[in-house]
């Protein structure tokens, strides 16, 4: 086979599952809206995923990425569940069973059992209506038949690509049914690169004692001390009250001690840039970064909500540049 069949046969193979999502997309109505909704309202209960071959490695899938968004499930592997792993399905379950045929042997012991007990809901995603799975579902989506990419339609290809999109398509359906937030999704990703990207501003910021800051009542030479100690070159001015006022740099310092030979004599709000910028730390460090960026400085107030008067804390450029966001 020459290099140009090569690439027609890819070609066409993926032309088959854009085929076979065109006709599942045609397919999302009410069964998609029942599977979603006893997905949402399962309150005691698990989610178990269970599948034979491809659709168990799709099953898998469906398992992982509902967990991720906030709806905790696992995975069944059927053939252990016959013998004596079918206890980990309890009252008040949810089990959902991925099968194009809806016959295969090994999920007959899982569709039994759900059968037995009424406490236990199944989801059945297939794509035969005279399959055992089907008529035993309290709930299921007919995978719309289509044709399989391989030679004689014998190799699943286009069938477990509809399948695998059902199931991102309930997980992103039930996440935002409810509000499931980015905030939400990094705790069940402390680790790796994502967990980098959705770090917060309140994650890096400087707390308590290490920010710092000085009363606007407070003299020019106790000002640059704290600048000095605190060695983030910059300090926050706050009234009596515990507002924020005002901010001044290193750089503000330099250029006042060229412009007044007495620089120690001189009031705070003589030197100091009033209204600082300021984000709120439920904002990723990504912002952060690109607000100092932007205005060409090196560190932020930080408030909580919308009270920006009230600083809680202060991120530094460094703080994110070594935590590998860029």
């Amino acid at each position: 086979m020459d290099k140009n069949n090569i690439q027609k046969v890819g070609i066409e193979v993926i032309q088959y599952e854009i085929n076979a999502l065109q006709k599942l997309k045609s397919n999302i109505g009410r069964s998609f809206n029942k599977v979603v909704k006893l997905l949402l309202s399962l309150k005691n209960g698990k989610v178990i995923i269970s599948g034979v071959g491809k659709s168990g490695i799709i099953a898998r899938k469906w398992s992982a990425t509902l967990s991720s968004v906030g709806v905790p499930s696992f995975f069944l592997d059927p053939t252990n569940a016959s013998h004596g792993d079918m206890g980990q399905i309890t009252s008040n379950d949810l089990v959902i069973l991925i099968s194009n045929s809806g016959q295969s042997d090994e999920l007959k012991n899982i569709i039994q059992y759900t059968a037995r007990n009424k406490n236990i809901k199944l989801i059945g995603i297939t794509s035969k209506k005279d399959s055992l799975l089907y008529k035993n579902s309290n709930q299921v989506f007919l995978i719309p038949s289509i044709k399989e990419a391989g030679p004689e339609n014998i190799v699943p290809t286009s069938s477990t690509t509809s399948q695998l999109a059902l199931g991102d398509a309930i997980a992103i359906a039930c996440m935002k049914y409810r509000k499931f937030t980015k905030l939400d999704f990094k705790k069940f990703h402390p680790s790796g690169t994502l967990s980098i990207k959705l770090k917060t501003v309140g994650d890096l910021m400087i707390t308590g004692n290490k920010i710092p800051i000085i009363s606007i009542k407070s003299n020019m030479k106790k000002a640059i001390s704290i600048i000095n100690t605190k060695k983030l070159g910059v300090l926050i001015i706050k009234d009596k009250k515990g507002n924020t006022v005002g901010i001044i740099t290193d750089g503000d310092l330099k250029r006042m001690a060229q412009k007044y030979q007495k620089l120690q004599s001189l009031e705070l709000n003589k030197v100091m840039k009033k209204n600082p910028v300021s984000i709120e730390k439920d904002k990723l460090a990504a912002n952060a970064l690109s607000i100092m960026n932007s205005r060409k400085i090196t560190s932020l107030c930080v408030h909580k909500k919308n009270n920006k008067k009230k600083t809680i804390g202060l991120i530094h450029v460094h703080d994110i540049l070594k935590s590998n966001i860029n």
